[in-house]
């Protein structure tokens, strides 16, 4: 894998693409619903999640490691998609992120939503849950020495990315439904997916307590045996 040499490039970049130009694309997301021009803006997002990977490595070796490992994490997060009511989407994102890295756990939050979503389908959606998971996973890789270190902790963290996430889908219902934002109405939808939020900030809750040690032990010696 090719790898961004430059540190000041690296730098912007890690922090450009998930805070600035992919938020830009959801943005634009909202105002092109019509047509496929989604799945356009879909690719973009997932074009920009690789490239974000490769700014978290200095060394060919590392990176391409690292992405046969990521790409494993990912397809077990889109495994979990087919999981009824319960999804450990978020939980294999964050446990991604805090072992592999921030711009690891973007990939994979990503990354699953664009595949899986070739079942459960694609739509002006998606951009919006490429986004959400890949934040999720971002920020679980940026807090991860401070969830490694308290279970409590990542136990609530799962309980906030599972709030925020629901947060973020209303923007997008609101949007679809009145063609803008109005805040009546993302209030009421807000209070109208309050069971679904409980029921989503609960699986994440389950799924952390569950593969916190079978997965958080097997990536740890994955990445001391191999040096990512």
């Amino acid at each position: 894998m090719r790898v961004i040499e430059n540190a000041r490039l690296r730098a912007i970049l890690r922090y450009g693409i998930p805070f600035v130009l992919i938020p830009a694309l959801v943005a634009l997301s909202a105002i092109v619903f019509e047509g496929q021009r989604y799945l356009i803006i879909s690719l973009g997002i997932a074009v920009l999640a690789l490239l974000l990977f490769m700014t978290g490595f200095e060394k060919r070796n590392i990176g391409s490691r690292r992405m046969v490992i990521t790409a494993i994490m990912t397809a077990l997060a889109v495994f979990g998609r087919f999981i009824p009511l319960f999804k450990p989407i978020t939980a294999i994102c964050v446990m991604t992120a805090i072992y592999l890295g921030a711009e690891a756990g973007f990939f994979c939050g990503s990354l699953s939503v664009l595949i899986s979503n070739i079942w459960f389908g694609q739509g002006p959606w998606t951009p919006f849950q490429m986004l959400g998971f890949g934040l999720i996973g971002l920020i679980a890789g940026y807090l991860s020495r401070v969830l490694l270190r308290s279970n409590v902790l990542l136990l609530l963290y799962g309980v906030i990315a599972g709030v925020a996430y629901s947060f973020l889908m209303d923007v997008w219902t609101v949007l679809w439904y009145a063609g803008g934002f109005d805040w009546k109405l993302y209030t009421a939808a807000l209070v109208s997916a309050l069971p679904f939020t409980a029921l989503y900030a609960v699986s994440n809750v389950v799924f952390l307590l569950i593969l916190r040690k079978p997965v958080g032990n097997k990536l740890n010696r994955v990445k001391i045996k191999y040096g990512v």
